[in-house]
């Protein structure tokens, strides 16, 4: 198993191009210099990098972690963007020309992830259009998405989350890079942020999530593109179904399975991006901002 930091090195070289320097390394995974040189020494020791550049070992290294498929949800109404969610679902309504989702699908397409799932529900016929573009996408029919909240989504594909992207197709992604061939452990994309009204996530001093809350102060304001591993996203399909069958289960947001009732058997990081990488567009008003056509 990698630690952390050969991770962070070995796929700072992966991606292929010029060979970056010690700095560029250091910059790019806010590790020390000394620590990318020493780690560096180690990397080469193992055989894992030479001249700079990854090994055939070294691929075969971070292989374990590379990211197997992802599953989308886009099952929901989008109450808040009525009217045009009247005969359009949330993830199709076309920003500045462009879907909504298609930011997410191009970015999950340009690593090489082919096995994509996603969750329909309200208007799912709809969803079929993806398909000219899209051809690996396969459907997945939520027949509970008007009578549950979204850990119904999850419910459906609960089989499916070991070693996979976990995604909401409400997310316009401005930075595609937030979406990585390879994932060492199992997190929740972040912003940290002094004070949010919204969703977000605290962290204890080894910046494992202790804690989930709607609202909160020196934080991180929570967006739905999350990883699981291996091995979480299969204890992961139990505990949705225990608590989807439990009293009051479905009314649930699937997050708070993880989060709340179960947050003690995971160890969860937030991996941090800003308000600049991604917008989640939960209101009219908020789209007419982004693009003026609506207005």
């Amino acid at each position: 198993m990698l630690t952390k930091k050969q991770f962070d090195i070995l796929t700072e070289l992966e991606k292929g191009g010029e060979t970056p320097t010690q700095r560029e390394i250091s910059q790019n995974t806010g590790m020390s210099l000394g620590s990318v040189n020493k780690t560096l020494g180690t990397l080469c020791e193992l055989g894992y990098v030479r001249d700079g550049k990854l090994t055939d070992d070294g691929f075969a290294a971070l292989a374990p972690y590379r990211v197997k498929r992802a599953v989308v949800f886009a099952a929901g109404f989008g109450s808040r963007l009525v009217p045009i969610t009247l005969n359009t679902p949330k993830p199709l309504i076309r920003v500045k020309g462009k879907r909504i989702i298609d930011s997410l699908l191009d970015a999950l397409v340009s690593i090489g992830i082919e096995d994509i799932y996603l969750v329909r529900g309200y208007l799912g016929e709809q969803f079929d259009q993806l398909l000219y573009k899209y051809p690996t996408i396969k459907f997945i029919d939520n027949p509970l998405y008007n009578e549950a909240n979204n850990i119904s989504s999850a419910m459906c594909a609960r089989h499916l989350l070991a070693g996979a992207y976990v995604c909401e197709a409400d997310l316009l992604l401005y930075n595609p890079a937030l979406i990585t061939k390879y994932q060492y452990q199992s997190n929740y994309l972040g912003v940290p942020v002094d004070k949010t009204d919204d969703w977000c996530l605290y962290t204890d001093k080894n910046e494992i999530i202790t804690k989930v809350s709607i609202g909160g102060e020196n934080c991180n304001h929570m967006y739905g593109i999350s990883y699981w591993s291996s091995e979480d996203g299969a204890k992961l399909a139990t505990h949705i179904e225990e608590v989807f069958n439990s009293p009051g289960g479905r009314e649930r947001y699937w997050d708070q399975v993880p989060l709340e009732h179960h947050i003690e058997d995971y160890k969860l990081t937030v991996r941090k991006c800003t308000f600049d990488d991604i917008v989640e567009i939960d209101t009219y008003n908020e789209l007419k901002q982004i693009d003026e056509t609506y207005i």
